[in-house]
Formats: C-alpha cells, sequence, structure tokens
C-alpha cells in the first residue's frame, strides 16, 4: 500500500512538472533561452491550469473544462470549487453526472465503445493498435476501468462528445504572417510599436466562436500530415476542389509546412468538452510566412467544419475557443509582435 501511494505521489508531481507553470517566455522574461526540439524549431510549453500544490490546492483551475450547460446539451454538470478540482484533495460526497453524448454512443469509426462492451479491451497509456492512448503529459491514472483525467475533476463522467476514452489527440496549426500596408511594408501599432501579426482564424460551426483551424488526428496518422490536411480542409476548402486545384494548393501549402516552424504547446489542454474520462490534448504549431508570398498565392475559403475564415490581427483583445488565446498569445511574443499595449511588465525575482 505504501509503495502504491508513492507511486501515486510520484506520478502526480511528475504531471504537475510536465503540465505546470506558464511558460517563463509567456511572463515577458526574454532573457531566459528557448528551447528547442530536434527539428531545429523552437519549443514552448503553455498549459492553461497550474497544476496541484502539495496539499492539492489549484490555482486557475481549468475552468472551461467545468462550464456549463455541456456542449450541444441541457446536461449540467455537478459543480467542482476550486479547491475541489485535485484529485489529492479527498472529496467523498463528490457526484458527478454521467452524459456520453448519442453521436459517440451510436458507434462511429472515430469512437471507442463503451467500456463495458465485453469485446472492447483499451490498452491505455500505450500506442494500442493505430489508436493513440499514451498521454503527451505522462502516465494517468485508471480508476475502475476509466482512464482519469490528469488536470483534476470536471463535475461530470463519461465521454461526452469525444470518441476516445482518456486522450483524444488534436492539432492545431497557427499560420501567420505580418500585416502590412499597400506598399508592401510592415505595419507597427501605434502604442507599443511593434509590428502587427495575423492570424488566419475561422468560426466553429458547432459552437459559432472563432478558433485556430485544426481537428482531430487520424488513427496512425502523423502529426504533420493532420496539420496540413486540416488547414487545407477548414481555411482553403480543399475537399470541395477539382484535383487539379488541390494539386496547385498542395504545392503551395507543401512550401509553408516544410519550413522552420515553432512548436506553441504540446498535451493537455482546458476544453469544454473534457470530462473526467475524457480530455483534449494537442500540439499547436505555427508555421510563419515571413514575405507573404506563400499566402498571398492561396484563397481562404471556408470548408469542412468552419462556417467562415479570415485574417485576424492578434492582440490581447481576442476572444477565442478554449485555450486557443493562449497559444497566440505566445506566438506573438516569440515573433516579437505586437500583443498588448500595456508596458511589459518584466519578471521581478527571477
Amino acid at each position: 500500500m505504501a509503495g502504491r501511494v508513492l507511486g501515486k505521489a510520484l506520478a502526480t508531481v511528475s504531471l504537475s512538472l510536465a503540465l505546470a507553470s506558464v511558460s517563463v517566455r509567456s511572463l515577458g522574461c526574454r532573457s531566459i533561452p528557448a528551447y528547442r526540439n530536434s527539428l531545429s524549431s523552437c519549443w514552448f510549453h503553455l498549459n492553461p491550469i497550474i497544476m496541484s500544490s502539495s496539499n492539492g490546492a489549484k490555482q486557475n483551475s481549468h475552468n472551461k473544462s467545468r462550464t456549463s450547460p455541456y456542449p450541444g446539451s441541457k446536461v449540467e454538470r455537478s459543480q467542482v470549487p476550486n479547491e475541489k478540482v485535485g484529485w489529492l484533495v479527498e472529496w467523498q460526497e463528490y457526484n458527478p453526472v454521467e452524459y456520453t453524448a448519442v453521436s459517440v454512443l451510436a458507434g462511429p469509426k472515430w469512437a471507442d465503445p463503451q467500456i463495458s462492451e465485453s469485446n472492447f479491451s483499451p490498452k491505455f497509456n500505450e500506442k494500442d493498435g493505430h489508436v493513440e492512448r499514451k498521454s503527451q503529459n505522462g502516465l494517468y491514472e485508471i480508476e475502475n476501468g476509466r482512464p482519469r483525467n490528469p488536470a483534476g475533476r470536471t463535475g461530470l463522467v463519461g465521454r461526452g462528445l469525444l470518441g476516445r476514452w482518456g486522450p483524444n489527440h488534436a492539432v492545431d496549426p497557427i499560420i501567420t504572417r505580418w500585416k502590412r500596408d499597400s506598399s508592401g511594408n510592415k505595419i507597427t501599432h501605434p502604442v507599443s510599436g511593434k509590428n502587427i501579426l495575423q492570424f488566419v482564424a475561422i468560426k466553429r460551426k458547432d459552437c459559432g466562436e472563432w478558433a485556430i483551424p485544426g481537428g482531430m488526428v487520424d488513427p496512425g496518422e502523423k502529426i504533420s500530415a493532420t496539420l496540413k490536411r486540416e488547414f487545407g480542409e477548414e481555411a482553403l476548402n480543399l475537399l470541395q476542389k477539382s484535383n487539379a486545384e488541390k494539386r496547385e494548393i498542395e504545392e503551395q501549402l507543401q512550401k509553408l509546412f516544410s519550413q522552420e516552424h515553432l512548436v506553441i504547446h504540446k498535451g493537455y489542454v482546458d476544453d469544454p468538452r473534457n470530462t473526467d474520462n475524457a480530455w483534449m490534448e494537442t500540439e499547436a504549431v505555427n508555421y510563419h510566412d515571413e514575405t507573404g508570398e506563400i499566402m498571398d498565392s492561396l484563397t481562404l475559403e471556408a470548408g469542412d467544419d468552419a462556417g467562415r475564415v479570415k485574417w485576424v490581427d492578434i492582440s490581447d483583445k481576442l476572444k477565442l475557443y478554449a485555450s486557443h488565446s493562449q497559444f497566440i498569445k505566445l506566438v506573438a511574443e516569440k515573433r516579437e509582435a505586437h500583443w498588448s499595449e500595456d508596458s511589459d511588465p518584466g519578471c521581478p525575482g527571477l
């Protein structure tokens, strides 16, 4: 028993380190060097939650993962106060609502069966055939045969709208360019004096919120392929193009997606679809068109899950879906672009 308790404690500490604090770069600490991955691309980690302290309490806990009603339904979650989010906090009275959407229970190819089905034996925390059940934040607990959300309680069990038990892997391609005037000169913000960066945003059909184009990783699909596919389908309406048009678009996309890029976030995200047993994880990657020539050759056209698509100026006034505003902020900081009219507070005490 002592070994199991110690193991859980170590797992919690490990997860806390993996998910924990906002990247120091997002705090304006420009003197701290950036990490780099094996592809010579900068890597920054931002998680929208701050994990449990030693007593299990949390600050700025996953808020969107506790919102009601649950998306696409009238289901109200059980209320979870900030101090009860962490699993380390004992809460015997916790009584979450059970909910899995009918569209998931119908058994589409992208969804798991119910845990109770006799022919379903998922291999959690590992690659399960073509389905990736490993979390990008490390090992997660299994309780009564169900995966447990590593970020804490959400007030709802089951899968909601999510197809997979445990992590549901997605990608968010952040395509950026500099805002320019009619003469091709970069436009600077009158207050901050920094160049204004733009990114391609879509308006989601399901909730009407503006967001980064993106979607789920298909079983066996490489992340790089998903990033390019989702952007083409949602921001360029690639699925509705002729074969000749597809070839021309894909040639330009290859130029954009084959260049050096920034991995902005990799792991758990605060998402309104999350439950105690199923949650979203994403890899948000920034591809920057420095001259704007590649994207100038492509016409934005909403497709697939997108209702609208357009270039949006990046600033702290953006209101975006899930954790997307935080991802965009990190992009602006790395590109040394305009974000806020407020002066940089710096990092006193570091």
